[in-house]
């Protein structure tokens, strides 16, 4: 049968559910079949269902319009530049403009795709796209939006090559395209022919651009989506055959290591033994950087070595002097005023909570690999927003952006961290001072000390009561400043034409995007305000809502007892929306709130509202001196959380085994947010220099049992999940912890103040020598 280029024939019968919305996308001019979607407009909002007894609140801004809301809108003049690609092999190709850091979006965009094309997803090849500054705000991966952002326009686009593949195999069958099916890249008619949809890539493409309508399946039309699967990498992983940015063969791109400054952000004034160091074993370049001391060696450890015995003269840093003690006296300083006076009206019920700064550091350390020459760079790193990372490093090299390329690697790990891409700029610096390729490692000492972190913030509310009513509720939430990424600001700032942020900063519109008291609490504000202190900063996982909520759930708790009544059932009766109540129902139902407990045990209980979604949880945690005080090597211990029920409505879930480990993980964020993990400042510098004295939680530490239940509400679209996890379960834990011990913190993880339990590393040199003792402690 002779191929021939497809001319768009009509299907000699209607498609079924035609009744159902039309959306427009595109077949763009290519050898092979190639289309992409027009972004279709509106948004979701969560309608709340206010009951009958509490004085109702106005609706706030995240349940109209959210932080999803506003990158979407600022995604969708560059929608139909992402495109679909059907390949003569029978697989389809997408380049996804997103980072993947471990949280699987590749798997989910496979689902997607899959499940439009009536394909396997491993049929479906999902990379990482490079920078493509195009795209403008379409190439961002922050605030849990990925497959929020991507879900309609993806699925639009491989409808329509679907479409396009069916119609080009009826008009070869001569059939009717109702009677022909899709399965594992194999188009059928009800006799038994079959065509591979590759021998149909290129008759089903276009010489020309043009407009195309299409119908997109039906929910219960689903067999892909909303199945669980595995991680699409996890063989990889456990395997090691994964690669990672320093596993990258890169040619002449040795290892290299910078040594920094005893104190945040400090400059190197000389350096005393320069030559030495590099006439030291495989060592072949060393040269002073803006942030330090760069060291190029054959090998990784070779460069710590260096490191070792570098001896220099340093500059003051940006935090000089600075400790924890004197930061929040700053901070407090700058605390808003609280509205609604106390005393007039009522009873009023004060708190005020201090979180104290935690590391923003990822299992992989800041990386990337940098080959810049006379009149070009190629940089490779796992970005979240390279088309900034792109720009930032074309200004700091003087070149046209279009002579940089940055290529995306899959990450291990981000939580916020790699939004910010300062190792790519330092490694393209260094690429360009040696004038050879570097492949840059920054050691965990590196990460802990002058990494990015998590602000320390303290947030105060006042609660007006009147009988069974709350009157009012206020939160006052200040920090020390959050860094802006660069590039991040713009589609936040373009989001100001449809929610009421005109006149805010940066911080405060994500504020007011993301932070909701989802309470029929009367009036009811919430306000941030931020000082600069010139921390290195970011927006560490979920940004403020771990904190936000944990002192706002804290204040639940102790409203519900000023009125007598329990916890549950004072939130059930609050809570605006029956979304809400679902999944506060059913961790009570399944975690039995209520159950008697023994003397120093308790529950405690959180909600959470966010991106589209709501979770809640309910902990059992272990304060009792035993538990408390058990031994651990060179470890904390301290109360045990050992259960958690936690549930959560996300919307519609592309993979449930995914949201599942994304709960993980944040639950055992949350327990270490509350619990176990700070950085102490003393005189300009964060004492913790690694994992081993940073006191994230450990495996002695991680709940005994955890039950995750995903509620389906029938909400149309998947909401954001990536760190959904965290903040219902802190607030969780603190709530426990209170009911336990009868103690309301004020300060979290409540064991900052306690005794260093380890050695405190040195600042000269900035790295420790590497172990050599590592076998001792394995079994």
């Amino acid at each position: 049968m002779a191929h021939h280029r497809f001319a768009s024939p009509q299907p000699a019968a209607p498609r079924a559910q035609v009744s159902r919305r039309s959306f427009l996308g595109f077949v763009i001019a290519a050898p092979t079949l190639v289309v992409a979607a027009e972004m279709t407009t509106g948004f979701l909002g969560l309608a709340p269902t206010a009951a009958a007894d509490p004085l109702v609140s106005v609706p706030q801004t995240p349940e109209v319009y959210d932080l999803l809301d506003a990158l979407r809108d600022a995604a969708r003049p560059t929608a139909n530049l992402i495109r679909v690609q059907v390949n003569r092999d029978s697989t389809v190709s997408f380049e996804l403009p997103r980072s993947d850091n471990g949280q699987d979006i590749i798997g989910a965009t496979q689902m997607i795709i899959a499940e439009e094309m009536g394909l396997d997803p491993e049929q479906v090849l999902v990379t990482l796209a490079d920078a493509r500054p195009e795209l403008l705000f379409n190439q961002l991966t922050g605030g849990s939006s990925t497959i929020f952002t991507t879900y309609t326009p993806i699925r639009v686009a491989a409808a329509i090559a679907n479409m396009r593949l069916l119609d080009a195999a009826a008009a070869q069958l001569e059939q009717e395209v109702n009677l022909l099916t899709t399965r594992r890249g194999v188009i059928t008619d009800t006799l038994g022919a079959a065509i591979p949809i590759g021998d149909l890539a290129e008759i089903a493409g276009s010489d020309v651009t043009e407009p195309v309508e299409v119908v997109l399946k039906g929910r219960e039309e689903f067999s892909v989506i909303g199945t669980p699967r595995n991680k699409h990498d996890q063989l990889a992983m456990v395997t090691g055959a994964k690669k990672f940015v320093t596993d990258l063969k890169i040619p002449d791109a040795l290892p290299t290591m910078v040594c920094r400054a005893p104190t945040l952000n400090g400059t190197v004034e000389s350096v005393d033994n320069i030559d030495e160091v590099r006439r030291m074993p495989g060592v072949t370049d060393v040269e002073v950087v803006g942030t330090g001391i760069a060291v190029r060696a054959a090998t990784f450890g070779q460069c710590i070595d260096a490191i070792q015995v570098l001896r220099a003269q340093w500059g003051p840093g940006t935090a000089e002097g600075a400790s924890d003690d004197s930061v929040l006296e700053t901070v407090r300083a700058a605390q808003l005023p609280l509205v609604v006076p106390a005393g007039v009206v009522g009873e009023s019920i004060e708190s005020e909570h201090t979180f104290y700064f935690r590391s923003g550091s990822s299992l992989e350390t800041n990386s990337a690999i940098a080959d810049v020459r006379s009149g070009s760079a190629e940089i490779w790193g796992p970005a979240k927003n390279p088309i900034a990372a792109q720009g930032e490093i074309a200004k700091i090299l003087g070149l046209p952006v279009g002579a940089v390329t940055f290529h995306v690697v899959q990450g291990g790990g981000s939580f916020g961290r790699k939004l910010f891409f300062d190792g790519a700029l330092e490694a393209a610096e260094i690429s360009q001072k040696m004038g050879k390729p570097v492949n840059l490692l920054w050691h965990r000492a590196d990460d802990s000390r002058v990494g990015r972190v998590h602000p320390l913030c303290t947030s105060r509310i006042r609660a007006v009561v009147s009988g069974d009513k709350v009157l009012s509720f206020e939160q006052r939430h200040t920090s020390v400043s959050s860094e802006i990424n660069p590039g991040l600001g713009e589609p936040i700032t373009a989001a100001a034409i449809k929610a009421p942020l005109a006149n805010l900063t940066f911080s405060e519109s994500v504020f007011e995007l993301t932070q909701v008291a989802h309470y029929d609490f009367g009036v009811s504000t919430r306000l941030l305000n931020e000082v600069d202190m010139r921390f290195n900063t970011q927006s560490t996982r979920n940004i403020y809502s771990p904190d936000v909520t944990a002192a706002r759930e804290l204040m639940v708790d102790q409203i519900a007892e000023q009125m007598g009544k329990d916890p549950y059932e004072f939130r059930r009766e609050f809570l605006k929306s029956d979304r809400a109540r679902g999944v506060l129902d059913k961790v009570a139902e399944e975690g039995e709130w209520g159950k008697s407990m023994p003397e120093g045990t308790a529950q405690g209980i959180g909600f959470h509202f966010e991106y589209k979604g709501v979770s809640a949880c309910l902990v059992e945690i272990d304060c009792r001196p035993e538990t408390v005080n058990r031994p651990i090597r060179e470890g904390v211990t301290g109360p045990r959380v050992t259960k958690v029920t936690f549930a959560i409505d996300p919307g519609l879930v592309i993979n449930p085994r995914g949201v599942e480990a994304q709960m993980m993980g944040g639950i055992n964020d949350a327990i270490a947010n509350m619990l176990t993990a700070s950085l102490h400042l003393t005189d300009g510098y964060f004492v913790e220099a690694s994992w081993d004295n940073y006191f994230y939680t450990r495996q002695w530490n991680t709940p005994i049992e955890m039950d995750i239940h995903i509620v389906d509400s029938g909400f149309p679209e998947p909401g954001g999940i990536g760190e959904a996890g965290v903040a219902s379960t802190g607030a969780a834990v603190a709530n426990a912890y209170r009911r336990a011990t009868g103690i309301t913190p004020e300060y979290f993880p409540i064991n900052h103040k306690d005794p260093f339990p380890f050695e405190p590393k040195p600042v000269v040199p900035p790295v420790p020598q590497s172990p050599t003792d590592g076998l001792e402690f394995t079994f």
